[in-house]
């Protein structure tokens, strides 16, 4: 299974519609990657309002998108983030201190577009 990951102008758009298992999550840090660098974007919004649960394998590779997609130059924001999985990111120590999180994905958008300064 592969997780759809949309372009919009300099943006990449991620919606997170079922529990993920090891082997999607490693084909969705690829994918992701590989579109960032062949598209040049500049932000990518991954949505996670779907997902109840995350595992510990699956929060470090969220972790790792995001380090890998900054070293890349593109910014992410975290949207829709559930309750259980705040805590599971905490108490796995998956701090994303720097990363800016939204309610919903045209907040997060939103984000984008603001702090890009366009």
């Amino acid at each position: 299974m592969r997780i759809p990951i949309l372009k919009l102008h300099n943006y990449l758009l991620i919606s997170i519609q079922t529990e993920i298992d090891d082997q999607t999550a490693i084909q969705f840090q690829e994918d992701l990657l590989d579109k960032i660098h062949k598209n040049g974007s500049t932000g990518v919004v991954i949505d996670l309002t779907s997902v109840d649960i995350i595992d510990s394998f699956i929060a470090k590779v969220l972790g790792d998108v995001v380090t890998m997609s900054d070293l890349m130059g593109a910014k992410v924001v975290l949207t829709g983030i559930q309750p259980a999985v705040a805590v599971t990111l905490i108490d796995l120590g998956i701090h994303l201190k720097n990363v800016p999180t939204a309610l919903n994905l045209e907040q997060g958008l939103i984000k984008l577009y603001q702090d890009s300064g366009e």
